[in-house]
């Protein structure tokens, strides 16, 4: 029975002598009739004034082209303020861009992220739903007197209200607020990964531009050491052979550069998706900061969860899922609504009363839904269990990796800075005529090596201290940079 159907007045004939068909039978019909249609009138009205305070249909058309744009001139660059002292900053992008500021421009023209906010308008919607209480049930019931020994038509009148939706509404309502304060943490989670993946690509492209530029130097002294060892041999001076190992490194470092090349391609394609460019975009990108090393991080982990908005999204679901189960434990006391119901019947008797109508809880006690919300609750418990035990050992990896690649970066700055000193010894020598020109051409070619390996470690380290800040939660915006307000519809 639906809990808000009500009461429908029911009409008892009374035993009296039949009405005359004029005089003031004629006189009554005519009230009734009038009173009929004042009912019509008034239903009429009231059926007006309803639909005219509902929403209307107007058409979106999908977008019919590509949105990417051909540079950072066309792209938001206003990083908006999130404080009550702070202003906006617009990017400067005639200037080598830091890659924090590739980063927040990621975040401002992201593709994905300028539709996910749409998620943050269902939740609101969702809280919207939530917060309004159903309507109650009128109804109207009136039945023409066609023969019989009465006077009058007879009607009934009723108006009732859903009690159970009542006693559940605080939880409901709690619930839809926390999960929109989830979709909120989820949202700023999704910022903080592209702010991650863009400033990652940032330091990449700036070391495979740097890698590039010291695999041409070795290639270059290769090239010009073929050239002299090819002008000897030819002159019949020295051995063919010689040249064999010559030209396994030059093809070696032209393989390298080859594929230092293919590397910096992608990387600047995936950032040009990344913020909305068109693949062939290019900007300048400044020298990535020092990384911040850090030596102890276990007060840091311990405010993980208040910090990381993954691990926030996730509490704030299992707050929900808590609200969940006690509304469905609620909800097994049966359905019922309360009214009120009135009218007249055949004779004109006026009667008026309250009305109770509630199911009768024999088969379905909400069982199934109170299941349903208990599992979803430990399903829920066990997933920020497993997040919570995924951060605090992924940042203890990072900063174990951090502190070998750093000890490592040591190693190969000394090395390098030694075989620097010892190419400048063998350049001495060499105007000296005391070393070969292929002598020196080793010496120098070394030194290049060395600084290949310091520019791999300092990559490396500036990789493991943003994916460890990350981790812990920290130098990313604590608020949300794209509102669903500040979305322009196609």
């Amino acid at each position: 029975m639906n809990p808000y159907s009500v009461f429908v007045s029911q009409s008892r004939p009374r035993r009296q002598a039949a009405p005359p068909l004029s005089g003031n039978g004629c006189k009554g019909g005519r009230t009734l009739t009038m009173l009929s249609s004042r009912l019509f009138r008034a239903g009429a009205v009231g059926l007006m004034l309803s639909l005219a305070g509902c929403a209307t249909y107007h058409a979106l058309p999908p977008p019919d082209h590509a949105n990417l744009k051909p540079g950072l001139a066309q792209l938001d660059l206003t990083v908006p303020s999130r404080g009550t002292d702070g202003a906006a900053r617009k990017i400067d992008s005639s200037k080598p861009l830091a890659p924090s500021d590739v980063g927040m421009i990621a975040v401002l023209n992201n593709p994905d992220l300028a539709a996910e906010p749409g998620q943050l308008d269902a939740a609101r919607a969702d809280l919207l739903s939530e917060s309004l209480l159903p309507n109650p049930s009128v109804g109207i019931a009136y039945a023409f007197l066609l023969g019989g020994a009465a006077t009058n038509d007879s009607l009934g009148l009723s108006i009732a209200q859903d009690i159970r939706s009542i006693l559940t509404y605080d939880l409901r309502v709690k619930a839809a607020k926390a999960r929109l304060a989830q979709v909120s943490a989820s949202l700023l989670w999704q910022e903080w990964q592209v702010a991650q993946k863009a400033r990652l690509l940032a330091v990449d492209i700036h070391a495979d531009e740097r890698e590039l530029a010291a695999r041409g130097k070795e290639l270059k002294l290769l090239n010009d050491e073929v050239a002299r060892v090819r002008a000897v041999t030819a002159a019949g001076n020295l051995d063919i052979t010689v040249e064999a190992p010559l030209l396994a490194a030059q093809a070696g470092a032209e393989s390298a550069i080859a594929a230092t090349r293919m590397t910096l391609l992608k990387d600047w394609q995936s950032l040009d998706a990344l913020i909305g460019l068109i693949p062939s975009a290019r900007f300048a990108i400044a020298a990535p900061e020092p990384a911040k090393l850090v030596d102890d991080i276990g007060p840091m982990v311990k405010t993980l969860p208040a910090r990381r908005p993954d691990l926030v999204a996730l509490r704030l679901g299992y707050q929900a899922s808590q609200l969940d189960v006690r509304r469905a434990i609620v909800g097994q006391f049966p359905a019922f609504s309360l009214g009120v119901a009135g009218g007249w019947d055949t004779s004109r008797v006026y009667s008026a009363g309250p009305t109770i109508n509630m199911d009768l809880p024999i088969f379905n006690r909400n069982q199934g839904v109170i299941a349903t919300a208990r599992a979803s609750r430990s399903q829920l418990r066990a997933e920020y269990q497993a997040r919570l035990d995924d951060a605090e050992g992924t940042s203890k990896a990072l900063l174990a990796r951090e502190q070998m690649t750093e000890a490592n970066l040591k190693n190969a700055q000394s090395a390098s800075k030694e075989a620097d000193s010892l190419a400048d010894s063998a350049l001495r020598a060499y105007h000296q005529g005391n070393l070969g020109l292929r002598d020196l051409t080793d010496y120098q070619t070394t030194a290049l090596e060395r600084q290949l390996d310091v520019l791999g470690y300092q990559r490396t380290l500036q990789e493991t201290a943003l994916a460890l800040s990350i981790e812990l939660g920290v130098g990313f915006p604590k608020t949300m940079l794209v509102s669903p307000s500040e979305v322009k519809n196609p």
